[in-house]
C-alpha cells in the first residue's frame, strides 16, 4: 500500500492549548476513513492541520510528496458566513481557483463544468439563488459541487451529513463512493456510528489522543467508545456521547 498522508507525532491546538496530542498514523492513497470521536474529541482540529488552516504546536502532516492544493476541504455547515453576499453559481464557481487562478475569467469549458457539477447534485436552476436563500441540505449540495470542481487526489469532510435531509445525505453519500471508486483519498468526521459500521472500512476513534485506528469492527467497540468518552470528559465535562447504534 502507498501511504498518501501521514501524522508525525502530531499535535494541534489554539493558543498553544493542545487539542490533539501525539498523534501518529498514516492513511494509505485510496482510503476510506471515518474519523469518530465525541464532541471536544479533536476532529475539527485534526482536519484544520491537514488542510493547513491550523499550524502544528509540535510534530507535522506529512502530505507524502502530494501539493496541498491537491486536498480539497469541506468545512462544517455551520462555520459558513450565510449573509455573504454570494450566489449558488459563484460559490460553486470557487472549486476552479486552483486550476484557472484567482482573478482568472470563465470560458465555455469551465461554464459547463460548473453546470454539470450543479447538474450532479440536483442544483439545476439555483444558479442565481443567493446562498442565504438555501436550506441546511440544498447549502451541502452546494459545497459539493465546488468539491466536484476541486477534483482533488484527497477529500476532507467534516460533518458532511450532519442536520441534512435523509434524501439529500444518501445523494451526497452516493458522491463520496464515487470519488472512492475513482481511487481518492477520503477522510469523514462522522457521528453516526451505524453509517460509519456499514460503509467506511477504516476508522480512526479520536479522544484528543488516539484510542483506536484499523477495521471499524475492530475499532467500534463498547469499551473503545467508552474510553473515548470517559478521555474527553477529563477535558470537557459536557463532552457529548457519538451516537451509538444498538448492538
Amino acid at each position: 500500500m502507498i501511504p498518501q498522508l501521514a501524522f508525525r507525532d502530531l499535535t494541534l491546538g489554539y493558543d498553544r492549548h493542545p487539542a490533539i496530542h501525539h498523534l501518529d498514523g498514516t492513511v494509505e492513497r485510496g482510503a476510506l476513513l471515518a474519523v469518530v470521536g465525541p464532541n471536544g474529541a479533536g476532529k475539527s482540529t485534526l482536519f484544520k492541520g491537514i488542510v493547513g488552516l491550523l499550524r502544528p504546536l509540535s510534530g507535522r502532516v506529512d502530505l507524502c510528496g502530494l501539493d496541498r492544493r491537491e486536498v480539497a476541504y469541506l468545512p462544517q455547515v455551520a462555520d459558513i458566513d450565510r449573509s455573504f453576499p454570494v450566489s449558488v453559481y459563484d460559490l460553486v464557481a470557487m472549486g476552479l481557483w486552483r486550476s484557472i487562478g484567482l482573478f482568472a475569467g470563465l470560458g465555455a469549458q469551465e461554464r459547463h463544468r460548473i453546470h454539470h457539477a450543479l447538474e450532479a447534485v440536483g442544483l439545476t436552476g439555483f444558479e442565481r439563488r443567493p446562498i442565504g436563500n438555501l436550506s441546511g441540505g440544498q447549502l451541502q449540495r452546494v459545497l459539493f459541487a465546488r468539491l466536484l470542481l476541486q477534483d482533488a487526489r484527497v477529500i476532507v469532510l467534516d460533518e458532511p451529513f450532519n442536520a441534512i435531509d435523509a434524501k439529500t445525505a444518501a445523494d451526497l453519500f452516493a458522491l463520496v463512493r464515487r470519488w472512492h471508486g475513482e481511487g481518492r483519498t477520503i477522510l469523514a468526521a462522522l457521528h453516526d456510528l451505524e453509517m460509519v459500521r456499514t460503509s467506511f472500512p477504516e476508522v480512526l476513534l479520536l479522544a484528543r489522543e488516539k484510542v483506536a485506528w484499523g477495521p471499524a469492527e475492530d475499532v467500534l467497540t463498547p469499551a473503545n467508545l467508552q474510553k473515548a468518552r470517559r478521555m474527553c470528559e477529563a477535558f470537557d465535562e459536557d463532552a457529548s456521547e457519538c451516537r451509538v447504534a444498538a448492538e
